[in-house]
């Protein structure tokens, strides 16, 4: 697709260096597995959005990455089972809610009471997935704008990166793990949730990117969850740091105590946030398709 378009393939797409015998990866001693790639020089990477034009060039490369793999025919492997799958995610809530193995749910209400909430409205809507109303393609997953290298002289996204995620997907998972991470001011472990805010304003840049770049490749039925993807994602993430913080924090890496529970409350109030401009993000939506 790349070279299609009049790109350079060993700059835009990872190249995979295959083994002596032939194969993508190779496993040592150890049982550890490796794999080398073609260096892409000359390109930078960004930890945060930290600008509307960084914002709208951030959806440009996930919106073209889906783009360049819509017709994608060969199947793909579930690499992580159930990963944005919100029923096996409340599967996995709810056994750590019966486990309480770090002895914390007593202190928890407000934040378990938020979630509980929320349970019919999230499984409703994966209900429509299972269903197959919502249509799956190949997703990347971890759509962080730091997976994006871009150019270090036209400043321009260039090449997608930390492919170990890609499997089949929505495209609002994509779009909604990225507004997730990008249209907020504050850190993921912000404690002063005073500072933790939904932009409108980079949420219409993102989104003007991302589908300008892939907007082609979607059908309706793939572009009208797009809100609810930010939501879910959001939710979700919030999730699985608080279900992590119940279970003695062993899953996400922390530097202090509270750190998945300061995650998770951050997660919590952005959704809300979402929620009250609903009508707004709507609209956004709307005025790109």
């Amino acid at each position: 697709r790349v070279a299609a378009a009049g790109g350079d393939p060993r700059r835009e797409a990872m190249t995979v260096v295959a083994t002596r015998d032939g194969k993508l990866y190779h496993v040592d001693a150890q049982g550890e597995y490796w794999a080398v790639s073609v260096f892409i020089s000359d390109t930078i990477a960004y930890n945060k959005a930290d600008s509307p034009e960084l914002a709208r060039k951030g959806g440009e490369g996930i919106g073209k990455f889906q783009a360049q793999l819509a017709d994608f025919t060969e199947p793909l492997a579930e690499t992580i089972k159930g990963f944005h799958n919100i029923r096996h995610r409340f599967v996995q809530w709810d056994e750590a809610l019966r486990r309480d193995a770090a002895g914390r749910v007593k202190d928890l209400a407000e934040e378990i009471g938020w979630i509980e909430s929320r349970r019919g409205d999230m499984l409703g809507f994966w209900s429509k997935v299972e269903e197959g109303t919502i249509p799956t393609r190949v997703t990347h997953n971890d759509t962080k704008i730091n997976n994006i290298l871009f150019d270090k002289t036209t400043g321009e996204g260039l090449c997608v990166i930390d492919l170990d995620t890609v499997m089949p997907g929505l495209a609002a998972n994509d779009f909604g793990d990225s507004i997730r991470f990008g249209a907020n001011h504050c850190a993921e472990d912000e404690a002063d949730l005073t500072k933790v805010n939904f932009s409108m304003e980079l949420f219409e840049i993102y989104t003007k990117g991302f589908l300008q770049a892939a907007g082609k490749s979607f059908t309706t039925l793939e572009k009208q969850p797009l809100p609810w993807g930010a939501k879910l994602m959001t939710m979700e993430c919030g999730m699985c740091f608080l279900a992590d913080y119940l279970e003695g924090d062993h899953y996400f890496h922390i530097n202090y105590e509270q750190q998945n529970l300061n995650r998770a409350r951050t997660q919590f109030k952005l959704t809300s946030g979402m929620e009250e401009n609903w009508d707004a993000m709507q609209k956004v939506i709307e005025k790109y398709c």
